[in-house]
């Protein structure tokens, strides 16, 4: 796993269920575009992921797959992230609102569900783990 990651909020989606949805719909890989481009790009490309705030928690990632230079309809500079096509749950914990993206240590990303040491975990339904992760006690 990357040293370095990106963290956004998923604005309008309700679940890790419903992202991944909307994902398989548009088929493989797809892309964000956001208004400041990352400037630590070799970094986030070693491996990095975006990580997705969904409902106030940390519920998923997609691993980044290219950080591309694009104009919109206006001629301004934007930063499109490609990411990969699968969406991977990590262990959920809470994360406040910001604007925008912010850059994410290695060591602070929390692990997939499949890599956690509770792999029970990954059998409770999603708003289940979110509500016990509000909790703190996941």
């Amino acid at each position: 796993m990357s040293g370095l990651h990106l963290i956004k909020l998923c604005v309008g989606v309700e679940s890790v269920a419903e992202l991944a949805a909307w994902v398989a719909q548009r088929g493989g890989e797809h892309g964000h575009t956001t208004r400041m481009s990352p400037k630590r790009t070799e970094e986030l490309l070693d491996g990095g992921s975006l990580y997705w705030v969904i409902k106030g928690q940390i519920a998923c990632r997609q691993r980044l797959l290219d950080l591309v230079e694009v104009r919109d309809a206006d001629g301004i500079r934007r930063c499109r992230l490609v990411l990969e096509g699968a969406v991977v749950p990590v262990v959920q914990r809470p994360f406040r609102a910001f604007q925008g993206w912010r850059y994410l240590a290695g060591k602070d990303a929390p692990p997939d569900i499949g890599d956690a040491a509770n792999d029970g975990e990954a059998a409770m339904p999603e708003d289940m783990r979110r509500d016990l992760a509000a909790l703190g006690l996941l």
